[in-house]
């Protein structure tokens, strides 16, 4: 099922394309807690807080490939928005070529640096063997996550959002069934939780590739598509490069953030990955629509229409700002039971940890609901620079508090100083609007 964006009611049409996003997006999340669930259950808080701090590393590295798929996809959005198919297919062979390149050379750095990247998490010497074993084998499904990413964007830029959502529904439910048949059957522990993520991961990257070349004829390049223009790769980096940049800072930022969390010892590192999972979960949703948002303004953008984007934006405001009182009642409120899905309830001290940090987190969600939609408006008007410029404010405001404080507040001040940076690049954000609204 497609949805032109550029036409038809606003509301509605965002809507009907985001929910797919949504629901992928929630899968996804639902199948890392139920890997997390799992190995906190079974395997003990040692090799959960080795599977988060992983975790956490795996989200920054995948997020530079993520970045460059986004930023292809943006291109892939104007360019349909604007039918000029040609140029859309070249941008296809030489984004490909592009991101699958880089996907190779990421892939050999990471089983190259093992010891540096383990020494610079500070990562506790009774899990380093954990975390080693963890990541010899999650790091292989690198590549998987670049067909997958890059195929979902691909889609979606035509207004496509159904078909990434059921490959990765088959991804979760089988990652759920290999965990319990690697944990609970063989008793291969960590090694059998990233065995089970890596391929369920090459199942849906595989299979969204070969289903867009099997059903997507409109997507098909031939051989005169396959050559080098300088423009269309020019403007590919343009946005690419700078979105990379962006969701790479951004995470290089939770990275520094999980490096101190982990000096402060197995309990926190526990309670962190745990609550991270739920804080995740929850504003997922959020993210979600602030991509379906970007493809709508890009598509918009594309095909010049001024006053669909002006509406789409005061319509996208308004719901992120209702969703997120729903969602930041409900973690504020359940934030113990949720902790107890994850932590043994005699974990008194750790569970009461991820209780402070969602509390903390789940108030301000409204801001990083904000702050996705910037993100997806600056990036789809060809401003990318822009979403970098805010994710530096928000993560070296979040980064630079949090190392300056923890000193004297603790793990208080790592959790409160993340609402704070949102808050900032939010304020930021909003003024650039207003301010090249009125030129």
């Amino acid at each position: 099922m497609k949805i032109d964006l550029t036409k038809g009611p606003i509301v509605k049409n965002l809507f009907l394309f985001a929910l797919p996003f949504i629901l992928g997006n929630l899968l996804q999340q639902f199948y890392n807690i139920a890997d997390t669930l799992i190995v906190g259950r079974f395997l003990g808080e040692n090799a959960l807080a080795a599977v988060g701090s992983s975790y956490t590393l795996m989200i920054f590295l995948t997020s530079i490939l993520v970045g460059l798929c986004m930023g292809s996809g943006a291109f892939f959005s104007i360019q349909y928005g604007k039918k000029d198919m040609e140029r859309f297919k070249n941008g296809i062979f030489l984004s490909f070529v592009l991101i699958l390149l880089i996907g190779i050379l990421l892939t050999i750095f990471v089983f190259v640096g093992m010891d540096m990247i383990l020494s610079f998490l500070q990562i506790p010497n009774e899990l380093i063997e954990l975390t080693q074993q963890y990541l010899y084998i999650i790091f292989i499904g690198i590549m998987a996550t670049v067909l997958y990413n890059y195929f979902a964007f691909l889609l979606r830029s035509i207004g496509n959002s159904l078909t990434p959502l059921l490959f990765l529904g088959i991804s979760a439910i089988l990652n759920i069934g290999f965990d319990l048949v690697f944990i609970l059957y063989f008793h291969w522990g960590v090694k059998g939780a990233a065995l089970a993520t890596v391929l369920s991961q090459y199942v849906s990257g595989l299979g969204i590739m070969y289903y867009t070349w099997r059903n997507c004829k409109e997507l098909r390049i031939q051989k005169y598509h396959a050559k080098w223009q300088k423009d269309t790769m020019h403007e590919i980096l343009s946005l690419s490069l700078l979105t990379c940049i962006q969701q790479s800072i951004m995470n290089f930022g939770i990275l520094m953030v999980q490096g101190l969390v982990n000096s402060f010892g197995t309990t926190v590192m526990a309670a962190f990955a745990a609550a991270v999972k739920i804080d995740s979960f929850a504003y997922m949703p959020l993210q979600d629509f602030g991509n379906a948002f970007s493809t709508f303004i890009a598509q918009n953008y594309g095909a010049n229409q001024k006053e669909r984007i002006s509406k789409g934006i005061r319509s996208a405001f308004l719901s992120v700002l209702l969703f997120s009182f729903v969602i930041s009642s409900f973690v504020f409120i359940f934030a113990r039971e949720l902790m107890i899905l994850f932590i043994d309830p005699t974990s008194i001290q750790t569970i009461q940890i991820g209780i402070e940090y969602l509390r903390i987190e789940g108030v301000f969600y409204f801001g990083i609901g904000i702050l996705f939609l910037l993100y997806g408006y600056y990036r789809a008007i060809q401003l990318p620079l822009m979403s970098v410029i805010l994710t530096i404010l928000s993560l070296g405001t979040r980064v630079l508090l949090a190392y300056a404080l923890s000193v004297h507040w603790s793990t208080f001040a790592i959790w409160i100083s993340v609402p704070i940076g949102w808050m900032l690049a939010d304020a930021v954000g909003i003024s650039y609007y207003f301010m090249k609204k009125d030129q």
